[in-house]
């Protein structure tokens, strides 16, 4: 007994060992996987965030050569009684 005892630690200690490599080995696997995956989802937010600038410059474009007299029109009404005196605050 004496002889198989003293193997016995050896082997638990190498069985330990093997364990506790083998685990790491899935942890790193798994956290490279997650790391790999939030990557991938971050540049395809920044794909759809470029589309999405994309869009609105071209509807800006469009609105600035379509609808030009009517959207800058109004503003400037506005605005020059608010910055002149007005005769009905008098």
């Amino acid at each position: 007994m004496d002889g198989h005892d003293a193997e016995d630690p050896k082997q638990s200690t190498a069985d330990m060992t093997a364990f506790v490599q083998n685990l790491l080995q899935q942890m790193q696997s798994r956290f490279q996987a997650m790391s790999d995956s939030i990557v991938t989802k971050i540049d395809e937010m920044g794909s759809r965030i470029d589309e999405l600038e994309r869009s609105i410059n071209d509807l800006r474009s469009e609105m600035g050569v379509e609808g030009s007299p009517s959207p800058s029109a109004p503003p400037k009404e506005k605005e020059e009684p608010k910055s002149g005196t007005d005769s009905t605050s008098v």
